[in-house]
């Protein structure tokens, strides 16, 4: 999409819409839906650029800009965030605007004189902080870890706008700006797995500031973040799932994880996972080595058990196991129960390490493991059946 749109009166998008990222955060986050690099335009007797894009995309944000006004006639830059995707076409930007002032936090600073080195008139703002543009007013509003130390909001309350960044935000890419206009159940799919990946470990300090916003009583009747669909209808909808999501409730749900060497650990899988439906509850069952992790952690997100399984390789579990384990560790979820699952030839040790990992990750084994030697017999069959019944009475 290469084009500016009005979103409230005298504000516009002038984004980019990348159709073709297909991967974020250095490969650590799949993006099948693409994203788009959100930049907002507020024009009044003083012109106001809020956030950039990603420097590949400079050019096609100024042509976005020049259809509304001279970008040399910005006179304030708003940098939410420091990190590159949102600030990568500051430096070309400041040489069409180079009287222009450029707002953002302590650490934003330090953070946007490192990353480019060049000079800026660079003015460090705090909560409550506000700039006057005329008729338009903005506030600051300090996120920090919301996701870097540098992160903060910008509201404006003449239009109840809010500005976030990259909170509430997806990586989707569309054809229109607006959620009442976009697939709701694509779009909070792709909500759903932005906190996931991104925000799920923030939790404490998400439900902090939420609440600080919501005693500030600013009305808002659209939040606009930097990365996917603009938020016009409900939009608090958004701020109630994030709610949830920070306070991690979790409902009657398993994730079934596991890797297997020569199938045995999957038809241990099979067996505990059609038990668990045959209980009740929702499950989802994933092959570590088929299945996009960054889907599978948005599967966890509201899950209240976690079962992982894999076969002994060296003693110890298989290793895309292990690095899936280590970035669920770095989410620190809490209040889950799980539960072991493995196979093995002549000597186990999968299910002990996977077990001494869930524990220094604070997560509470619900039953005790299941282990079968080679192919699972008739009677480690139906252990594996037992397994599954005790771990779906935890869950129940």
């Amino acid at each position: 999409m290469s084009r500016a749109l009005e979103i409230k009166k005298g504000v516009y998008w002038v984004g980019v819409v990348d159709w073709n990222m297909r991967s974020f955060h250095g490969h650590t986050f799949s993006t099948s839906r693409g994203s788009s690099y959100n930049a907002y335009l507020i024009v009044d007797e003083k012109t106001a650029l809020v956030d950039t894009v990603y420097a590949p995309f400079t050019r096609e944000m100024l042509d976005n800009i020049r259809r509304i006004i001279d970008p040399a006639k910005i006179d304030y830059i708003i940098a939410n965030h420091v990190e590159t995707d949102h600030s990568g076409a500051l430096p070309e930007l400041l040489k069409v605007c180079p009287k222009a002032k450029v707002f953002g936090t302590e650490k934003c600073k330090e953070g946007l004189y490192k990353n480019y080195y060049c000079g800026m008139d660079f003015q460090v703002v705090k909560t409550g902080d506000t700039l006057s543009l005329g008729k338009k007013t903005l506030t600051f509003i300090e996120a920090p870890m919301i996701h870097w130390p540098d992160s903060m909001f910008t509201y404006c309350r003449e239009d109840e706008l809010l500005l976030p960044n990259d909170a509430f935000g997806q990586h989707l890419a569309g054809s229109s700006l607006f959620n009442d206009q976009a697939d709701s159940c694509e779009l909070m799919d792709e909500a759903k797995k932005y906190y996931a990946n991104i925000l799920w470990p923030l939790g404490t300090v998400i439900s902090r500031k939420i609440d600080e916003l919501l005693k500030l009583n600013l009305p808002v009747s659209m939040i606009a973040p930097s990365h996917g669909i603009i938020w016009r209808k409900d939009p608090l909808q958004i701020v109630k799932a994030y709610i949830g999501w920070a306070k991690q409730e979790t409902k009657p749900k398993v994730i079934v994880v596991y890797e297997t060497m020569w199938g045995s650990t999957g038809k241990m899988a099979r067996v505990i996972s059609d038990t668990l439906i045959g209980r009740g509850l929702e499950v989802k069952l994933c092959d570590v080595n088929s299945c996009d992790r960054t889907d599978v952690f948005k599967d966890m997100l509201d899950a209240k058990g976690f079962l992982f399984g894999s076969s002994t390789h060296d003693n110890g579990m298989l290793p895309n196991l292990a690095g899936f384990l280590y970035l669920l560790k770095g989410f620190k979820a809490k209040g889950r129960l799980a539960g072991v699952f493995g196979s093995y030839g002549w000597a186990g040790g999968a299910v002990k390490e996977i077990e001494e990992f869930l524990k220094s990750a604070g997560i509470e084994a619900a039953v005790p493991s299941c282990s079968a030697k080679f192919v699972p017999d008739e009677q480690e069959t139906a252990a594996c059946v037992k397994f599954a019944g005790d771990f779906a009475d935890k869950i129940k």
